[in-house]
């Protein structure tokens, strides 16, 4: 299984248009990694690839990512798996519009809160027993949105390549630490985890702000999901879905050494990995 990390910033990118934060300021003099916003494809064959979300940078990140470029007949695009309905990870799917057999994988509330395209296939993520995608993955979806003002549908995804065995567990919007989330990790070769704030202060700071991404579980602190993965040091563990306020934003940070001794990773846009 090859995962693409196409995009890693929450809401509103990084830098965000509209903030002038010391973090944006170094991003815009090109003083840190500029990131677009969190999306991911994941393939079990390298010709059936499959959206994790599908941001409103969908169109560069396909630009800048030569193994989704279509070729003389066809788009190695089979379709699309939604965590949520939140607008930065399913505004992309206007970028695929002229894509007709696209399957898109959402929870009900999801589904619910998006318009139907009528050359699209809408499966219920939810569904008992999982589904089968093209390329020889296997897929079950589980509810991650677990406290309030999570957002509807909050869901984490576990892939499983048939041929290597890999299992990566794609959950970038959480809203608490759940036995749910303890059971996936257990067995998991991958985590790509929710990275939105480091601790709760900045969540509370971004919603006071208007840029607020309210109900995510943040990195640090006794209840943080870095001292819950800790209980899980066999996978490979990975942050995404950075807000452009987090200081795991900079490589210098202390923020970020101590994730990293901690044995979680902060990739850029871009990275491949392989399970």
């Amino acid at each position: 299984m090859r995962v693409v990390l196409l995009g890693t910033a929450a809401g509103g990118g990084f830098p965000r248009w509209n903030c002038a934060c010391a973090l944006c300021t170094a991003a815009r003099d090109g003083r840190l990694p500029a990131r677009t916003r969190e999306c991911a494809a994941v393939t079990g064959n390298g010709r059936d690839w499959w959206l994790l979300n599908a941001s409103p940078d969908l169109r560069a990140q396909l630009a800048a990512t030569p193994a989704l470029w279509p070729g003389p007949r066809d788009t190695p695009l089979r379709g699309v798996l939604l965590t949520d309905a939140e607008a930065d990870h399913a505004t992309g799917l206007a970028e695929l519009r002229a894509a007709a057999g696209l399957k898109i994988y959402a929870a009900p509330p999801v589904r619910a809160a998006l318009d139907r395209h009528a050359a699209w296939e809408w499966a219920d993520s939810l569904a008992d027993g999982g589904f089968v995608l093209a390329g020889g993955l296997v897929v079950t979806a589980h509810p991650v949105g677990a406290t309030l003002p999570a957002g509807p549908g909050w869901t984490a995804y576990r892939v499983e390549d048939l041929a290597s065995g890999g299992v990566l567990v794609y959950a970038p919007c959480v809203g608490a630490w759940s036995p749910v989330l303890e059971e996936l990790c257990a067995d998991a070769d991958c985590v790509l985890l929710d990275g939105t704030f480091l601790t709760a202060g900045e969540a509370d700071a971004a919603v006071r702000s208007g840029a607020g991404q309210a109900g995510h579980l943040p990195v640090g602190g006794p209840d943080g999901s870095l001292a819950a993965l800790a209980r899980h040091p066999g996978p490979r563990r990975i942050y995404t879905h950075l807000a452009d306020g987090n200081p795991l934003l900079d490589p210098g940070s202390p923020a970020r050494a101590r994730v990293t001794e901690h044995g979680a990773e902060i990739l850029p846009d871009g990275a491949e990995l392989v399970l």
